[in-house]
């Protein structure tokens, strides 16, 4: 079961790194305000969703304790970032409010994941 469970945590890590790639890929477009949503940050995003739950799953299966709280505030940012992701994927150009809340929300996900015991 360990081995599941590190083979899906290296999936959730690259999806994260594509979401968290794709948006430090955009910056240099950001600055000269022609920023857009690439399709491997959604890809990126619904990775992280799809073995997240596997994730939370695969540690309740195997009799590790879950924290809830911290499981719930991960799903909701994660939940934003697909939001804006999802309904601004199309535009030739995203706005640089949405654009850095993507990345914002991205990267406290990250700190959350890794700070909060």
């Amino acid at each position: 079961m360990r081995v599941l469970i590190d083979f899906v945590v290296a999936l959730h890590i690259i999806g994260i790194a594509a979401l968290l790639g794709g948006f430090l890929g955009q910056m240099k477009a950001m600055k000269a305000g022609t920023a857009r949503f690439v399709p491997g940050m959604l890809h990126g995003a619904l990775t992280m969703l799809v073995t997240g739950v596997a994730l939370v799953g695969l540690d309740q299966a195997d009799d590790h304790p879950v924290n809830n709280v911290k499981i719930g505030i991960k799903l909701l940012i994660l939940v934003v970032i697909l939001g804006l992701v999802y309904v601004k994927r199309d535009e030739a150009k995203v706005g640089k409010g949405p654009f850095v809340a993507v990345g914002a929300l991205t990267v406290a996900n990250i700190f959350i994941a890794t700070l909060w015991t």
